[in-house]
């Protein structure tokens, strides 16, 4: 192994496959992006060159709705930091102290995030019905059924409700990683913790938080990319709607290319989705103190 490891030609060789799909299915794709987005083309006629014209259109055009979109797209994202993430640390750090039933609790943490996202949807969406949906008849159950509510049609509530599932979703797989990263602490400092009488709250203050801040840096950055670049689970309970309550970037990209075939305008919203994923990346990275992380 060492020996395969010292060759470099029998590491570009096996680096080559990996590279090469990463610079035509992605960079590719990129730049690809980015042409389009100088022109105005519907797909079908002779495109047009204009230059950044459908990157001022964005933030000019009120009829766009982008920056609200990006308003609900920052939204999910600092509830997925301050809320999805909390909660996450929360469950991995008391699974990690070796509860009983540890596997099954993690198992059932993570199921979510294997189901197919297609299936959440469709779960909540019965969830959130207003005439035979749980949460409704729960309302009905407790003597709160003033509280009903059209949960997804209705601009005050859809924003929320949209967001709930998100965020439950990806709960467990946060958990998973920040709980690995507590788990690989070697044992032998706990141990010597317990030893000089530390108590529960302490060791997880103290000693694991510390240890895991790689991990919870690693973990805010899939949550506000993820945030940032949203799509699937928003297009299937509303779509964007209802009067473009729900509405994030990467659901008017998609109505703008192959919905109103505005190539040239729905690119430019692409490449405002990666920037803005890779600027909030170098925040982040700036925010976390680098000595620590070393």
């Amino acid at each position: 192994m060492d020996k395969v490891l010292r060759d470099k030609k029998a590491i570009a060789l096996f680096v080559l496959p990996g590279l090469a799909i990463f610079v035509f299915v992605i960079l590719v794709s990129i730049i690809q992006s980015f042409r389009y987005s100088l022109l105005d083309w519907n797909g079908i006629t002779a495109p047009t060159f204009v230059g950044i014209d459908n990157y001022i259109r964005l933030f000019t055009d009120q009829n766009t709705n982008f920056i609200g979109a990006i308003k609900n797209s920052l939204i999910l994202a600092g509830l997925s930091v301050f809320v999805q993430l909390p909660i996450s640390l929360f469950l991995a750090l008391i699974l990690a102290m070796g509860v009983r039933g540890e596997k099954f609790y993690r198992t059932i943490y993570f199921l979510p995030v294997i189901i197919s996202t297609v299936i959440i949807g469709q779960l909540w969406m019965k969830i959130y019905h207003p005439s035979y949906g749980l949460l409704n008849s729960l309302l009905d159950f407790v003597g709160l059924g003033a509280l009903k509510h059209e949960w997804l049609a209705k601009t005050d509530t859809a924003l929320g409700a949209t967001f709930v599932p998100m965020i439950w979703q990806y709960i467990g797989y946060h958990m998973l990683l920040i709980y690995t990263a507590a788990k690989s602490i070697s044992a032998e400092i706990y141990e010597a913790a317990r030893v000089d009488g530390a108590n529960n709250f302490t060791i997880a203050a103290k000693i694991t938080l510390p240890q895991i801040i790689p991990m919870l840096k690693t973990c805010v950055i899939f949550a506000v990319i993820g945030s940032l670049k949203a799509f699937d689970l928003i297009y299937i309970l509303t779509r964007g709607g209802p009067m473009n309550a729900t509405e994030v970037p990467s659901t008017l990209m998609y109505n703008s290319i192959f919905v109103k075939y505005g190539y040239g305008s729905g690119s430019a919203m692409a490449i405002f989705i990666i920037v803005e994923c890779l600027i909030f990346t170098l925040l982040i990275q700036k925010l976390f103190p680098k000595e620590v992380l070393d």
